[in-house]
């Protein structure tokens, strides 16, 4: 009998300026350094990734660990930015945290939506 390969989505990764910045964000706010990813229908391109402090992950959420920082992602998300990256960048347009998504077959010039 042969064995059959399952193929396990990546998980998702937390870059460490992202992670710092979530730190910040989070100590300034009194809040625990936890960042939520999550994908909605709607944006220039179909989906679109919104991020927002959470208090807690739930029981099913995926969760990434940077330098003690904690990014979770909902099944269903997880879904749409499995292998993804979750950075924070700055430059002369601005800064953000912006998201390396390899499922991601199309994206807006903003960056914060995409296609699959």
């Amino acid at each position: 009998m042969t064995a059959t390969a399952t193929t396990v989505p990546a998980a998702i990764t937390l870059a460490p300026a992202a992670a710092a910045r979530v730190a910040a964000i989070a100590a300034k706010q009194a809040k625990p350094a936890i960042l939520r990813l999550s994908v909605e229908g709607g944006g220039c391109s179909g989906f679109q990734y919104k991020f927002g402090l959470d208090d807690d992950p739930q029981d099913d959420d995926s969760v990434a660990e940077t330098d003690g920082v904690k990014l979770v992602v909902d099944p269903v998300s997880l879904d749409l930015v499995a292998g993804a990256v979750v950075d924070y960048v700055e430059s002369l347009g601005g800064s953000a945290f912006r998201v390396t998504n390899p499922l991601a077959a199309s994206g807006c010039g903003c960056g914060s939506s995409f296609s699959v």
